[in-house]
C-alpha cells in the first residue's frame, strides 16, 4: 500500500486536544479544511516538543527579522471536533520555516510498523512508506497553536513538589519519601 499524505495548505483549523481523564488522556492533533478532518494520536511529550520547537522558531524569526511583524491570532479554546477517528499514531515529527511564504510547515509521520523494533535499518527503509499529515500554518497561527498546546499539556495531573512525578487523585508512591504515599 502506498503512503497517504494528508496535505492542509492552507489549514482552517489546527489544534491539539485530549480525550480522557488526567493520567489516562490520549492526545490528538486535528487538522481541518472545509469538511475534511484528520485526527492523529501522539504522546504528551511529543505535543510539548512541538510547542517548544514552534516557539523557538518564532524567536529565531524575530531575532533574524526584527522589523517584520506577523498577525496575532486568538487561541482556539474550542474542543476537538467529533468524531475523533485516529488516522495513525505519530512517530516522526518534522518542523520547518518556509521563508519565502513566511509560514511554518509541520510534518507528522506515522509510526513504522516493524516486527523487530531493534532493526533500525528496516525502520529507516520503511519510513518512506508511512502516512504523513503535513500542515502549513501562518506564523501567528503557529504561536496560537503552541500556546494552546502548552496549556493542554499543563492541564494534566499536578506534579509532586518533592519528586516532580504526577500525583494521582489518590496520591502516589513518592520515591523521595522512601515509597510512602503523598
Amino acid at each position: 500500500m502506498s503512503p497517504r499524505i494528508f496535505l492542509f495548505d492552507p489549514v482552517e483549523r489546527f489544534v491539539v486536544g485530549t480525550v480522557g481523564a488526567p493520567g489516562e488522556r490520549t492526545f490528538f492533533i486535528q487538522a481541518r479544511t472545509g469538511t475534511r478532518l484528520v485526527s492523529v494520536a501522539l504522546e504528551k511529550a511529543q505535543v510539548a516538543a512541538i510547542a517548544d520547537r514552534v516557539l523557538q522558531i518564532l524567536r529565531e524569526i524575530r531575532l533574524s527579522e526584527p522589523l517584520s511583524t506577523f498577525e496575532k491570532v486568538g487561541i482556539d479554546d474550542k474542543p476537538l471536533e467529533t468524531p475523533i477517528d485516529e488516522e495513525f499514531r505519530v512517530g516522526v515529527i518534522g518542523l520547518a520555516y518556509v521563508s519565502d511564504r513566511r509560514m511554518i510547515e509541520i510534518d507528522l509521520q506515522a509510526i513504522a510498523d516493524s516486527e523487530n523494533p531493534d532493526d533500525e535499518l528496516l525502520a529507516i527503509e520503511s519510513a518512506a512508506e508511512q502516512d504523513i499529515l503535513r500542515v502549513i500554518i501562518s506564523l501567528g497561527y503557529a504561536e496560537s497553536f503552541a500556546k494552546r498546546a502548552n496549556t493542554v499539556v499543563a492541564a494534566g495531573r499536578a506534579p509532586c513538589p518533592f519528586c516532580g512525578g504526577p500525583i494521582d487523585p489518590n496520591g502516589h508512591l513518592c520515591p523521595r519519601a522512601n515509597g510512602y504515599r503523598r
